[in-house]
C-alpha cells in the first residue's frame, strides 16, 4: 500500500506544483510584476517546491537523509537527465548570462555545501551535523542571489518569458484559488513521499540517504523533466538550462538552508562523494554550455550515460 500512497504523493506534487505556478504567475501579472521577475521568483520556486516541501517535512520528521539527498539527487537529476533529454529532442540553446552568472553561482553554491560538511569527506564522520549556523550561511548566500534577480529584472535583462495579458473579465478569485489549491496539494503531496519512501526504505533495507537520492529525487524533479521535454517538443527550449540551474541553486541554497535551520541535520559520511560529483558535472555542463552556446545531442546523450551510472552506483553503494 505504501507503493501506492507514494505514486499518488508524487501526483500531487506534480499537478499541484502546475497549478501553483500558474496561478500565482498569473496573479503577479495583473500586479503588472516584471515577467523577468515572474520567472525568475515565482516560476522557479514552484518548479522546486516540490523538493522544498519533501525536505522540509523529511527535516521536520528528523529523516536527515531524506531531505538532504532529495535536493542532492534532484540537483543531479536536473543537470544530467532532464536537461540531456531535452537536448537530444532538441539541441539547446544556453544564454549568455547563464553562462557567465548562474552557472558559476551554482558551482560556488555547491561548493559552499562541500565546504559545510567537508569534515564528513575528510574524517569519515557519520554522525556530523549539518547545523542551524550551516543553514544561516546558505540562507545568506541565497540572499545574494535573490539580490542578483531582482537586480537583473531591474536592468531587463533578456526576458524569458511571456509576460500574461489579463483577459477582459479575467477572475481573481480563480487564480487565488488555483494557487492555494496547488500549494494544498504539494504539502499534502510532500507528507505522503516522505511518509511512505522512509517506511519503503526501511522495509528493503535501505538507507534514508539513498531512497533520497534516488525514487524521491526522480519524483520531486519530475515537474522540471516533463516542463523542459514539453518546452522542446514545442521548440522552446531556449531557457531550459537557466531554469534548471536557477533551481539547482535554490534547492541547496534556500531548501537545505531552511532545512537545516528548522532541524540541524546528520549527514552520512558518502554524501560528500555525492556533493563532489555533482560539483563535476556542474563543472561539465559550464564547459559544454560554452560550446557555440548551446548544448547538442552528443552533449545531451553524454549526460544521460553519466545519470544512468550513477544510478548504477548509487544502488551498487547500497
Amino acid at each position: 500500500m505504501e507503493y501506492v500512497w507514494l505514486l499518488a504523493g508524487f501526483a500531487l506534487l506534480i499537478f499541484g506544483a502546475n497549478y501553483f505556478v500558474e496561478g500565482s504567475a498569473k496573479i503577479a501579472a495583473m500586479l503588472r510584476v516584471p515577467p523577468l521577475l515572474i520567472g525568475l521568483t515565482i516560476v522557479a520556486f514552484g518548479t522546486s517546491s516540490p523538493e522544498a516541501t519533501v525536505s522540509i517535512i523529511a527535516s521536520i520528521n528528523g529523516s536527515a537523509g531524506v531531505s538532504l539527498g532529495n535536493v542532492i539527487g534532484s540537483n543531479v537529476f536536473n543537470t544530467t537527465l532532464v536537461i540531456g533529454v531535452t537536448a537530444i529532442i532538441l539541441a539547446i540553446q544556453v544564454q549568455g548570462e547563464t553562462i557567465r552568472k548562474e552557472i558559476p553561482f551554482t558551482l560556488l553554491s555547491t561548493t559552499i555545501l562541500l565546504v559545510l560538511i567537508s569534515d564528513i569527506v575528510l574524517q569519515q564522520d557519520e554522525q556530523n551535523m549539518l547545523t542551524r549556523a550551516d543553514g544561516l550561511i546558505l540562507l545568506l548566500v541565497f540572499t545574494v542571489f535573490m539580490y542578483y534577480i531582482f537586480e537583473a529584472a531591474k536592468n531587463s535583462r533578456e526576458e524569458g518569458f511571456v509576460q500574461h495579458q489579463p483577459a477582459a473579465g479575467e477572475s481573481w478569485a480563480k487564480h487565488i484559488l488555483f494557487s492555494l489549491g496547488g500549494l494544498g496539494g504539494i504539502i499534502l503531496g510532500g507528507h505522503l513521499v516522505v511518509q511512505n519512501s522512509t517506511d519503503i526504505a526501511l522495509a528493503w533495507g535501505m538507507s534514508e540517504t539513498l531512497i533520497g537520492l534516488t525514487i524521491v529525487a526522480i519524483g520531486t524533479s519530475l515537474p522540471e523533466l516533463v516542463t523542459s521535454v514539453a518546452a522542446a517538443l514545442k521548440k522552446q527550449n531556449e531557457i531550459a538550462v537557466g531554469n534548471i540551474v536557477g533551481s539547482n541553486i535554490m534547492n541547496i541554497l534556500f531548501v537545505l538552508g531552511v532545512s537545516a535551520v528548522i532541524n540541524p541535520m546528520a549527514v552520512e559520511s558518502t554524501i560528500g562523494i555525492d556533493v563532489l560529483f555533482l560539483i563535476v558535472l556542474t563543472a561539465l555542463l559550464l564547459v559544454v554550455s560554452r560550446t557555440q552556446y548551446k548544448i547538442g545531442r552528443i552533449e545531451g546523450a553524454l549526460l544521460v550515460v553519466l545519470y544512468i551510472g550513477n544510478m548504477v552506483y548509487l544502488v551498487i553503494r547500497g
